[in-house]
């Protein structure tokens, strides 16, 4: 259960690499890595390269995220997903609101 944060404030951007896991064990680390008390970054980068498995709480973290970021002029990409992980955002509607590599 981790979360590896990466903060280029020059370009604006902040990248989250998630550990094996993207459910509820992992909401404190979520939430205080880019939606506490820090200004919404110009974009997001979700790494899921390790992510083995994610839950709805996952998918809720994400909508979370998006409004902070901005709602539709949010700049959200979700990278390195795997096949399995990109059906489950595309079951739930997810390819549409957030950019899906």
């Amino acid at each position: 259960m981790s979360i590896n944060v990466h903060n280029d404030s020059e370009q604006g951007c902040l990248t989250l690499h998630l550990g094996e896991r993207f459910d509820f064990s992992i909401h404190r680390l979520f939430h205080d890595a880019c939606l506490g008390d820090v200004p919404p970054a110009r974009s997001y980068v979700l790494d899921l390269g390790e992510v083995t498995g994610m839950d709805s709480s996952a998918l809720g973290m994400l909508m979370l995220l998006r409004e902070h970021a901005g709602g539709e002029r949010a700049e959200i990409r979700i990278v390195n997903a795997s096949a399995d992980l990109r059906n489950t955002l595309r079951i739930a509607g997810f390819d549409k609101l957030f950019t899906v590599h």
